[in-house]
């Protein structure tokens, strides 16, 4: 493992996240934070996988699937950033912070450079596999990542067309995969990272280091950043039609559809 490098990516990510703070203060749209941060990933992982000591095909590959990743999401977040309204996820925790919101942002986006750390180091871990290339599980991981790939970019694209809607103003989202999970794009982004341990998986025992990205995305995405202040959200704006939602859906991963309890609004 190239400690060296990995220090020096760490500190870029670091660095990064400064500038997209940098950003957000200026503008005042945190949506340039996630445009930022995917991006920052995306030229980590090509880094990563850049002076890694791995199978070169399966190298290539892995640079092919961290830029589509990153360039994907990156790009979807600054379209919508550029003529969107504040997060609503940023604005609550600011204005939850008060007068100390512009320090406690900035160590927050620390945090987030180093969420980006462990998700490069499990990009770094799959292209030093010195494995055969391309093994079964190789092809397993690629279907996953396409899987991921596609699935979120349709539920953002399903989203985004209701969104464009008369009825988004009042109602729910329950188009496409909207239909069986209540937020698709999170499940299929924490799908996107488990096919780095897969990628992995041909090297040493070490490698069960890639595990960390999707445990930690899991983790992130249910628990604290993704969910809970964005079902928050929805609750204070949209009331009782949402909890009937949250009755009827599963929060994350994708399933059959409830019946709704009776006394709940539709």
């Amino acid at each position: 493992m190239d400690i060296l490098l990995l220090v020096v990516i760490a500190i870029c990510l670091s660095l990064a996240m400064a500038g997209a703070w940098t950003i957000q203060r200026s503008t005042g749209k945190s949506g340039w934070i996630d445009t930022i941060w995917s991006a920052a990933v995306g030229v980590g992982g090509v880094v990563a996988v850049s002076f890694a000591g791995g199978d070169f095909e399966r190298r290539v590959v892995l640079v092919i699937v961290i830029c589509a990743w990153s360039l994907r999401l990156a790009s979807y977040i600054g379209s919508r950033t550029r003529g969107a309204a504040e997060d609503p996820r940023y604005a609550k925790l600011i204005e939850d912070w008060g007068d100390g919101a512009e320090w406690r942002l900035f160590l927050f986006l620390q945090i987030q450079a180093l969420v980006a750390f462990v998700l490069v180091l499990a990009v770094y871990l799959a292209a030093a596999s010195e494995g055969p290339f391309p093994g079964a599980i190789d092809v397993l991981a690629i279907l996953v990542a396409i899987a991921a790939l596609g699935g979120e970019a349709i539920s953002d694209a399903q989203l985004a067309r209701f969104r464009r809607t008369s009825a988004a103003k009042t109602e729910v989202c329950e188009v496409g995969f909207w239909r069986y999970s209540r937020h698709p794009n999170y499940f299929f982004e924490w799908l996107f990272w488990c096919c780095w341990p897969l990628f992995a998986s041909a090297g040493s025992m070490s490698d069960g280091l890639s595990l960390l990205a999707p445990l930690m995305m899991y983790w992130l995405l249910v628990h604290v950043s993704g969910i809970p202040p964005l079902e928050d959200h929805m609750l204070r704006s949209r009331g009782g039609k949402f909890r009937a939602l949250q009755h009827r859906v599963n929060a994350f991963f994708p399933g059959p559809r409830k019946s709704t309890l009776p006394g709940d609004q539709e």
